[in-house]
């Protein structure tokens, strides 16, 4: 089993930053993706960003060029650094973490941008 706790949320203003923290814990797979999402009110869940254990990360178009992902493979936690916030970018955010076998959610937290 892996446990997946975010942190790093709260209230910030348009333009401002945010870091969201994701810490796995437990039986970690050596080969794994850590992604996180985003759910706003109303809306479908989406994919915001992922790296792989070797580095590779991959970007919504939404959030390129303003959120960075990046992971400290030694801690087991993977980090988004979130730049010029937007009203848009409400959500709660939820990181996940998927091997070959199967995938792992953590429990969220939420992201307020007001304008």
């Amino acid at each position: 089993q892996v446990q997946l706790v975010e942190s790093g949320g709260g209230l910030v203003q348009a333009g401002g930053s945010l870091r969201l923290s994701c810490a796995a814990s437990g039986s970690i797979p050596s080969i794994n993706v850590m992604r996180w999402y985003r759910q706003a009110p109303g809306k479908q869940r989406e994919l915001v960003a992922g790296i792989g254990s070797g580095g590779t990360t991959n970007y919504a178009d939404s959030v390129k060029g303003r959120f960075t992902i990046s992971r400290d493979n030694a801690k087991n936690t993977v980090y988004l650094q979130m730049n010029s916030l937007k009203p848009d970018d409400t959500a709660v955010y939820y990181c996940t973490l998927i091997s070959t076998e199967r995938s792992y959610w953590g429990q969220g937290t939420q992201v307020t941008v007001s304008s």
